[in-house]
């Protein structure tokens, strides 16, 4: 386990190459380490909000209110 922790970052480097490590305390086997493959795209696609919302012309436009707080 102690050696394990010391070299985490080389085991994990072994698992992105595809081996099998397995992390024993005391000769008796506790863990593995498997590789993760993502549940979602790490690429976004633009579009999902195409039709579904709604920006008005004067969205940028200031207020009767800001106006008068900066005497515009």
């Amino acid at each position: 386990m102690h050696d394990a922790k010391s070299r985490l970052s080389e085991l994990i480097a072994l698992v992105e190459q595809g081996e099998q490590v397995i992390i024993a305390r005391n000769g008796d086997p506790v863990a593995e380490l498997v590789s993760l493959t993502p549940t979602t795209p790490s690429i976004r696609k633009g579009g999902q909000w195409r039709g579904k919302a709604r920006i008005p012309e004067d969205f940028d436009a200031p207020s009767a209110e800001t106006e008068d707080l900066f005497g515009v």
